[in-house]
């Protein structure tokens, strides 16, 4: 059986939101996204036709292109196309929706936009019995956002060359997934995902003045521990917190909430009544 096709919609200021052919060429070899990284994006989960976090993960797309001194994305046209592209996909239980905006071709001053709809992997195997993960130094202090903000930690831009490496050294050492540390001892978020500890029943995050992508799936999960009657807490988590914390997970949009059943090659048990209620939390949410 094939698989479902892509949905691909153009987005400009000048033809609004047109849909294209996802095989044609539309991205110019001359385009500052393709030549240096330099854009935003967003990836949104789609469970059974519903955008999830639709308006945060827009928020975030505009403060993205805030730090990154992007023209501002006219959030109504992006939503606009999210939405048809969504419509105009296979009907499918997960599906992803990517934003994309870049600089443009130099010198032009004019960004280029599209939004893309796929079908997204399945994640069950990692959801239910938990992924391997080892800690790697960012290099970076916890407090570079204040020091350094040229440094745009904390913006979700295309630049993922050093993300997609760490990744890469996490399979060479046998693992799935990386928490990031910092150079002073601090635990930071995963290349693609927000780490989430449990200390009994209060779940912990990093603080996101540490230079960490506010997480929406992460938000998701504090409201829906806070319904269950768990506290919930945005700290500066030393690294040996990790070590001792009573469960871990990675969460993100698409994937949702993985635990980690094994640290730096250490096995760890999960948690797996709570994992369990978080990913149904996660997969029927309408936001």
């Amino acid at each position: 059986m094939n698989s479902p096709h892509p949905v691909l919609f153009l987005v400009s200021a000048d033809s609004g939101c047109v849909r294209a052919d996802p095989d044609a060429p539309h991205v110019s070899v001359m385009d500052l996204g393709v030549t240096r990284g330099d854009g935003i994006f967003e990836t949104i989960s789609v469970c059974d036709g519903r955008a999830q976090a639709l308006e945060p993960h827009l928020d975030r797309f505009a403060r993205s292109a805030r730090l990154l001194d992007l023209p501002e994305p006219d959030l109504g046209l992006y939503r606009q196309a999210i939405l048809a592209a969504i419509e105009a996909h296979d009907d499918l239980a997960e599906l992803y929706v990517k934003t994309v905006m870049t600089r443009g071709i130099e010198g032009t001053g004019v960004p280029t936009g599209w939004v893309y709809a796929a079908a997204a992997a399945d994640f069950t195997t990692a959801r239910t019995e938990g992924i391997r993960a080892v800690t790697l130094d960012r290099g970076l202090r916890h407090d570079v956002a204040q020091t350094s903000p040229w440094l745009l930690q904390g913006a979700k831009t295309l630049s993922y060359a050093v993300n997609r490496a760490a990744l890469r050294e996490a399979e060479r050492r046998d693992a799935d997934d990386v928490i990031f540390v910092s150079s002073d001892g601090f635990v930071l978020e995963g290349p693609t995902a927000n780490v989430i500890l449990r200390k009994g029943s209060t779940l912990v995050t990093p603080r996101t003045d540490q230079g960490i992508l506010p997480g929406t799936t992460q938000a998701s999960v504090f409201e829906f521990a806070q319904a269950e009657g768990m506290n919930t807490e945005y700290a500066v988590i030393p690294a040996a917190d990790l070590l001792s914390a009573d469960a871990l997970w990675l969460v993100s949009s698409v994937r949702q909430a993985v635990p980690i059943n094994r640290l730096d090659g250490v096995k760890r048990s999960i948690d797996v009544e709570l994992s369990t209620s978080m990913t149904s939390y996660l997969l029927d949410r309408r936001d």
